[in-house]
């Protein structure tokens, strides 16, 4: 019987012992922190050893191939050791594919992949489809694989996930963007995490479509560096030579596969990053064969995706917006240039490698006061101190909207779009944003 070790036991790693249970490998789950009641439930209800707080050699390093959770970095002693050691290291989307014949509708980019992957996914249902959701958002997809099985599924995936898929097929690949982020994880060298992005084309076929952003110069300049089997389908903003969706005269507009056009106004979700998110969407959805009556509709009821953009409550005329997903630059970049009003904007966390010379002139343009929230400030106050902005420093969510709520003037917008990871102050992303929720809920 061949050995699976699962490194990590949270949604992917419990979902990935399920899954190797079921098609009769000896499975062993090893986690360096605590694991979660419910996932350690998941494991003991079907008889999956497993252990906490420690990695323990001898019964990882016996395995004949190593499963690990996209948030265990590389360079991890114990995944360094195993490598050294001839034993090949995948990630659980790779796993999963190995046992379904599903169609796979995969989305990945810097910035957009939640509101994309979650719009995609109410068109498929909307549809009528037999569809899951997977991936950063939604169930482990091995869990599904396991035990409640799709025909379709439509999965966000990150670089991290990425990184360890080799075999794994999109049958629908979307590509939204390519700008700074996680450079922590690639040795601060951008080329790195571009060619992790780019391992989404990877085993494509001329039966499968590829969707991306004709816009973004880091895709232009990669695309010329591989041979693309798979049918492509750029968009942008505007009509562009080679692109088949775009927004031209207040119309949203694909040409193929099947032509549709709405109006603008009827989409849901708004700001330019959204044309961007609303145009993958709906190409994915028209090449599925999905109705124009369908896609219309769901384009046009779509409620967002919370932390993204999030209006969260107004208070003494200043309104509230949760954008806690913004975990990089080029995020806080669109959030900002999709504001009508002046922004008291709060940024901060844990800094993976930021650059923030973009944002400096929509800052200048829109933002009356900086509020900084995070363990250490220091970076922004040398990037934000001599821009002649007000600027208050904290170091907890609390002292963060009592110093908003001070600053905030009628007809502002207090925007938590921190720039940066959540992990220094925070659980996690959506910690962050359900903190910040909650206190301006009791202003």
């Amino acid at each position: 019987m061949k050995r699976i070790v699962v490194l990590g036991a949270g949604e992917s790693g419990a979902g990935a012992a399920v899954l190797a249970k079921k098609e009769g490998f000896d499975v062993f789950v090893s986690d360096m922190s605590r694991i979660a009641p419910n996932y350690q439930q998941m494991l003991d209800s079907r008889s999956i050893v497993w252990e906490e707080g420690r990695h323990t050699e001898s019964l990882i390093l016996t395995a004949d191939e190593i499963i690990k959770s996209p948030g265990i970095p590389d360079k991890a002693p114990m995944v360094q050791k195993a490598v050294a050691a001839g034993i090949p290291v995948i990630s659980e989307i790779e796993f999963a594919g190995r046992y379904t014949t599903s169609k796979m509708i995969c989305i990945t980019g810097s910035n957009g992949k939640t509101t994309t992957t979650s719009l995609i996914y109410s068109i498929f249902k909307n549809a009528g489809y037999d569809v899951g959701l997977a991936g950063n958002i939604g169930h482990s997809l091995a869990l599904q694989v396991a035990e409640d099985p799709h025909e379709y599924y439509v999965i966000e995936l990150s670089s991290f996930q990425l990184d360890n898929m080799y075999d794994f097929r999109a049958n629908i690949a979307v590509l939204l963007n390519i700008t700074p982020d996680h450079l922590d994880r690639y040795d601060f060298n951008m080329q790195n995490y571009v060619d992790a992005k780019m391992r989404i084309l990877q085993n494509q076929t001329g039966d499968d479509a590829f969707i991306y952003w004709n816009d973004d110069p880091i895709i232009s300049r990669e695309l010329k560096k591989y041979d693309i089997k798979a049918v492509k389908y750029p968009f942008s903003e505007l009509k562009e030579k080679g692109s088949i969706g775009y927004i031209e005269k207040g119309q949203y507009v694909i040409e193929c596969p099947q032509p549709f056009n709405m109006e603008q106004e009827a989409l849901s979700l708004t700001g330019r990053h959204n044309i961007y998110n609303s145009l993958a969407a709906g190409i994915a959805g028209n090449v599925a064969g999905i109705k124009k009556e369908v896609i219309r509709q769901s384009l046009s009821s779509f409620p967002g995706v919370e932390h993204r953009m999030e209006r969260v409550a107004t208070v003494r005329g200043v309104q509230y917006v949760n954008d806690s997903k913004a975990t990089n630059v080029d995020a806080c970049w669109y959030a900002l240039d999709s504001m009508k009003t002046r922004v008291v904007l709060i940024v901060g966390g844990k800094d993976k490698g930021n650059d923030y010379e973009p944002i400096k002139p929509l800052i200048r343009e829109k933002c009356a006061a900086l509020v900084f929230l995070g363990a250490d400030n220091a970076k922004l106050h040398d990037n934000f101190d001599n821009m002649g902005i007000t600027i208050r420093d904290t170091h907890s969510m609390a002292d963060c909207v009592k110093a908003c709520y001070e600053l905030a003037q009628p007809g502002d917008t207090v925007l938590l779009s921190p720039c940066c990871a959540s992990f220094d102050l925070f659980k996690n992303m959506e910690d962050r944003g359900e903190q910040f929720k909650q206190l301006v809920r009791n202003l």
